[in-house]
């Protein structure tokens, strides 16, 4: 029987010199047409949150490259794509972390914008219907182009079902996330219920952590964009093999990082709901553990083997771990425990943050 060949890098090598070459070049072209667009949002509140999102977040659409570069037949399409998508995420969440936004219905509807991106023909609503603010063509122009780039994806049809269970989800959070802090836990959990019997290894706020990331989102993006031997079977395998572990291993790791900034900030920090007893490098291990056995049984396993090599090291040697002790150890720990591949992408870790 003739091995089916994927189009994804054949190494961790490969995999960076098409980011380097192709990746991050077109994620800086994107950016420069969105900032385009932001400066002309009337609103001065608005332009600013939504320059804000893109001076700050670019690192996010960097990273989500890895997948536009795993197909680069469908690289003009994926790469836009998710640039548009995470910048409707990013530009999302900047709106409702400001301190006068509290209203459940806002941060639902600003999220729905998410929701209509991912159906072409959708009209875009008006995202800011419960909002003081309000502006024409930005957010809807975001929704639109996310639109044209899937409605070109040959597979799209049969990864729908499982692309459409990540958005609600990730909406989901972001909604209960940014309540009062008084309500937060509480909702968060009654969510969590409603979903557990799917994640049973996972504890409530593991759950939280694992819809809070996109790159299940952009790993079916991927999945539509034509790859040997796509159905409904291939689509629901690419969707278990990322959630929940990989995208929990993928968000943990940021709030490991960022425990001791979120402490002094007071903002919401997922590792403070451990409960005493369990250690939090405990809890990373196994999931990290988790992650990789779940990504093992996808086909092309090596390129998903380097997604999740690439977050330990990318988050594990960042500035911030220096100066926490506990994220020291976890650090130390991991990286010294993982295989050379790991060892590869700590130091384009380094590269990365020192050049780009």
């Amino acid at each position: 029987m003739m091995k089916v060949r994927y189009p994804f890098p054949r190494n961790a090598v490969s995999l960076m010199r098409r980011v380097y070459k192709h990746g991050i070049p077109e994620v800086r072209k994107e950016f420069a047409r969105w900032r385009e667009q932001a400066n002309l949002i009337p609103d001065a509140e608005l332009r600013y949150q939504a320059l804000d999102s893109l001076g700050n977040k670019q690192f996010h659409c960097d990273g989500g490259s890895v997948y536009a570069v795993a197909n680069m037949a469908q690289f003009h399409n994926l790469l836009p794509l998710i640039v548009a998508f995470q910048t409707i995420c990013d530009y999302a969440d900047n709106l409702s972390d400001r301190p006068q936004c509290t209203n459940v219905e806002d941060f639902r509807l600003l999220h729905q914008a998410l929701l209509d991106a991912i159906v072409p023909g959708v009209e875009p609503k008006n995202y800011y219907e419960f909002n003081s603010e309000s502006e024409v063509g930005y957010m809807s122009t975001l929704v639109k182009a996310c639109q044209g780039y899937i409605s070109e994806l040959p597979d799209y049809d049969i990864v729908y079902p499982y692309l459409r269970d990540l958005v609600e989800l990730y909406c989901g959070l972001q909604t209960y996330k940014h309540i009062a802090p008084e309500l937060r836990q509480a909702t968060l959990m009654e969510w969590w219920s409603e979903h557990k019997h799917r994640t049973p290894q996972l504890y409530w706020h593991e759950f939280a952590a694992a819809t809070g990331s996109t790159l299940g989102i952009f790993m079916m993006f991927l999945a539509a964009s034509g790859l040997p031997g796509m159905n409904d079977a291939a689509a629901k395998q690419a969707h278990a093999a990322y959630f929940p572990n990989v995208c929990c291993l993928h968000i943990m790791l940021d709030y490991v990082i960022d425990q001791e900034e979120d402490q002094h900030s007071g903002d919401l920090n997922f590792c403070d709901y451990y409960d005493p007893s369990i250690k939090v490098i405990d809890r990373i291990e196994k999931i990290v553990d988790w992650a990789r056995a779940d990504v093992q049984q996808l086909p092309g396993a090596s390129f998903h083997l380097m997604i999740v090599e690439g977050l330990v090291a990318l988050y594990l040697t960042d500035p911030k771990v220096k100066t926490q002790r506990e994220v020291r150890a976890i650090s130390k720990r991991l990286l010294r425990k993982g295989p050379p591949m790991r060892a590869f992408f700590i130091i384009n870790s380094q590269v990365i943050r020192k050049y780009l």
